[in-house]
């Protein structure tokens, strides 16, 4: 499923954003291509491929469908059969004139990612369990696909640099990639970091986010049928070769946020607590149910970032900046309020925060009409990667540097070319013990 890693340049902070500095942003300028890249506005219908077709990846398809009125889905793959069919009925009751899949373009298995890619698509849709996203996101750049990219984009340091190699290739063959990190997509949120960046807060001083919730959803029981890898995929949240843990699957969004506070400038080191006092048993298998990280930046500024999985416990998803002159909070973070309190005093207005979701999709598709293409890349990867830092402080309870974390050579995801290959679950980190790799 994945190759092992080859890049064994050891990667400076001061390198890593000077490449960040290449491949990141908006490439502003129109892209005159061979082979009809980008379509002519609206001339051309553009093909949909989903890959992963669960409920975040039939949420994808159906905002890409309604991203455009000339596109159509015609392409379709998963490693289970039952939910791809699932999948498929859900969007044929509700786009039924741009669902376009024939039953030989419904693809099944581990190389069912490759066989959407092949097929004659346009744009691919990335919404599998993480821990198979750098393998998939490279092959669809490599094949000149653009690509939504559901976030994080890997579970592993291995993965990140594998995801910055496709990142920089979609630079060069000017092939739009959106990240799956919706409130940078939000109406209201694009709206107070603006302020902040423009000074609104005054210098930044300290950041606070939360992501506390209860479960998100309980582990399948085992079916003696089921092989190691087909029940670990099936309950791929509770595996950290699959998930990258509850802080890189959810409550990365918190975390990405602080980034772009930040302006996507990575901290020097982190550290952190983190363990499992309720989801105990084997069922959970080697994640954490809670996280404290605290993250330094080189001005002496300090993140801090709290995240926790359990029920009947006070919840909070919420993110507060605070600055010399202010503070911005993001209060219940889908839909507000975004407030700044202080010297510049303000509240965002609109009666409706935007559907981010949708926006993702709109902007993804607006810009291959336009020949501008979009490329989320840098920052996407930086965010994956604070969370995966975090997340090795909490493990090995030791203090770990940027650098640590993007050189770093621990290789998650097992390597398991079918589905009858034994797969070793890692016991549960043990901070003190838990070894930094």
């Amino acid at each position: 499923m994945k190759q092992p890693d080859t890049n064994s340049t050891n990667l400076s902070r001061r390198q890593f954003l000077k490449n960040s500095a290449l491949v990141g942003g908006i490439l502003a300028a129109p892209a005159i291509l061979p082979g009809n890249l980008f379509a002519d506005t609206n001339s051309d219908t553009l093909k949909i491929g989903l890959v992963g077709c669960g409920g975040r990846g039939s949420g994808a398809a159906h905002e890409a469908l309604n991203a455009d009125p000339n596109v159509i889905l015609t392409a379709m793959g998963d490693v289970f059969e039952d939910r791809l069919q699932g999948s498929l009925r859900e969007l044929q009751t509700a786009a039924p004139g741009k669902v376009k899949v024939t039953p030989d373009k419904c693809f099944v298995g581990l190389d069912a990612y490759q066989k959407v890619i092949d097929s004659g698509v346009d744009v691919v849709l990335l919404a599998t369990p993480p821990g198979f996203r750098p393998q998939h996101l490279k092959a669809a750049i490599a094949a000149g696909k653009h690509v939504f990219c559901e976030k994080p984009m890997a579970t592993d340091a291995p993965g990140v640099r594998t995801v910055l190699e496709a990142v920089e290739m979609a630079r060069q063959k000017k092939l739009s990639l959106v990240a799956g990190f919706c409130y940078r997509y939000n109406a209201g949120v694009r709206a107070i970091m603006d302020r902040v960046h423009n000074g609104a807060i005054g210098e930044v001083r300290a950041l606070y986010t939360t992501y506390n919730t209860g479960y998100v959803w309980s582990p399948f029981p085992r079916n003696p049928a089921w092989t190691d890898l087909q029940y670990q995929v099936k309950n791929w949240y509770y595996y950290s070769w699959l998930s990258g843990d509850h802080i890189a699957e959810q409550a990365v969004h918190s975390i990405d946020k602080m980034a772009w506070v930040m302006k996507d400038v990575p901290p020097i080191k982190c550290v952190a607590h983190g363990g499992r006092q309720v989801r105990t048993g084997p069922e959970f298998g080697n994640i954490f149910d809670h996280f404290s990280v605290v993250y330094e930046y080189a001005d002496g500024v300090k993140g801090f970032h709290f995240s926790r999985q359990q029920m009947n416990c006070a919840n909070d998803n919420s993110d507060y900046f605070m600055g010399s002159d202010g503070a911005a909070h993001i209060v219940r973070a889908f839909s507000g309020p975004f407030v700044i309190k202080g010297k510049n005093a303000w509240r965002y207005r609109e009666e409706k925060a935007s559907d981010m979701y949708q926006q993702e999709h709109n902007e993804l598709f607006a810009s291959i009409r336009a020949g501008k293409p979009i490329n989320d890349g840098v920052r996407m990867a930086h965010s994956t990667l604070l969370a995966i830092m975090g997340r090795m402080a909490a493990y090995t309870g030791l203090e770990v540097t940027w650098e640590q974390a993007l050189n770093s050579t621990e290789n998650l995801v097992p390597q398991t070319p079918n589905w009858e290959a034994p797969v070793t679950v890692p016991p549960v980190p043990m901070p003190g013990h838990t070894k930094l790799v």
